[in-house]
């Protein structure tokens, strides 16, 4: 049993040591930062969020002082990226830029996920966002969310997404319980493969980011119909949204956020906020990022995007489970 004289000396040595872990965290943001920082992407080269990373990457790497490197570790819809981050050590050199799937969405629809994103991640700040478009196929008789809404109560709408379980499908879902319509769900490994279906005929549309699309758009290949949003897209601006097509409940618009391991000192966590804030606000960036239908997004503190990200998983929590929306294994 343990002995009552020798617990001044246990509490005596247990306040030594959290002093020092304070005091070298301390010393640790003091310096912060003193070498390249790895910034995490959960998708390949090629992506919404690879093209948010590296657009980021060099002038966060200026403001900061250091090189900041794009690290591509891909798979199941960014949660093995995103567990990576979780798992490091909370120092502030390593990174995610995360998005409202591996953040707000997976959660719910992975019956197994090895991370939860409110408790294994400190919240930094949304850096960007981007809608959701619906398009479809040329050959549809619809030119209006309110005309393709009224073509499926006569006969299914087939609509492609990226694969199951991630923002786009939940994006379907929430229309076809809004609309009361015949929706059909129909998903593709990426985003590629389905714009080739939509394009070629094989569905008659298609819902993701809209980056991805606006090739196709405004080369006349597919047929914008709606934004998800609640303001019309810069690049975009012929293309109402879901309110002004009659459907102001369908709001899904892609967000890219940065994250830190959970226990990331505070100092350092600030320092990165304003860092990303700036970043992102630069000129330059808020440039490169309009021209491919991305916007600037940031919040007011890393305590208002911990808010936001609560909200977010809360309502794409409800329409995962009112809609069963699961993700593939």
């Amino acid at each position: 049993m343990f002995s009552k004289r020798l617990l001044p000396v246990f509490l005596g040595v247990l306040t030594a040591l959290a002093a020092a872990v304070t005091a070298g965290q301390v010393q640790a943001a003091e310096t912060y930062p003193s070498k390249p920082i790895h910034l995490v992407v959960g998708f390949p080269p090629g992506g919404s969020n690879d093209i948010v990373a590296r657009l980021l990457a060099p002038k966060l790497g200026e403001v900061l002082g250091v090189s900041v490197v794009v690290d591509n570790r891909p798979g199941a819809n960014a949660t093995i990226g995103t567990d990576y981050t979780a798992r490091a050590t909370p120092d502030g050199y390593t990174i995610t830029l995360g998005s409202a799937s591996p953040l707000a969405i997976s959660p719910h629809t992975y019956p197994k996920l090895p991370y939860n994103p409110l408790k294994d991640l400190t919240a930094i700040t949304t850096v960007a966002a981007t809608p959701e478009l619906i398009a479809v196929n040329p050959s549809v008789p619809a030119k209006t969310l309110g005309e393709l809404v009224a073509l499926s109560k006569t006969r299914d709408i087939m609509l492609a997404s990226s694969g199951n379980g991630g923002l786009p499908h939940l994006a379907i879902e929430l229309l076809k319980s809004e609309s009361k319509g015949r929706i059909v769900h129909v998903p593709y490994k990426g985003a590629g493969p389905a714009i080739t279906d939509a394009v070629g005929g094989h569905v008659d549309g298609i819902i993701v980011d809209l980056p991805a699309l606006y090739s196709m758009v405004t080369e006349g290949k597919l047929r914008p119909i709606a934004v998800t949003d609640n303001h019309r897209a810069s690049v975009l601006p012929n293309t109402p949204t879901s309110a002004e097509g009659g459907l102001p409940s369908v709001i899904a618009f892609n967000w890219f956020a940065v994250m830190a391991p959970a226990g990331t000192p505070k100092p350092i966590v600030d320092t990165l906020h304003a860092a990303l804030v700036k970043t992102v606000n630069s000129p330059e960036v808020k440039a490169n990022l309009a021209k491919l239908g991305i916007e600037p997004f940031t919040q007011a503190s890393p305590e208002a995007f911990a808010g936001f990200m609560k909200s977010e998983y809360a309502r794409w929590g409800k329409i995962a489970k009112e809609s069963g929306a699961m993700a593939d294994d």
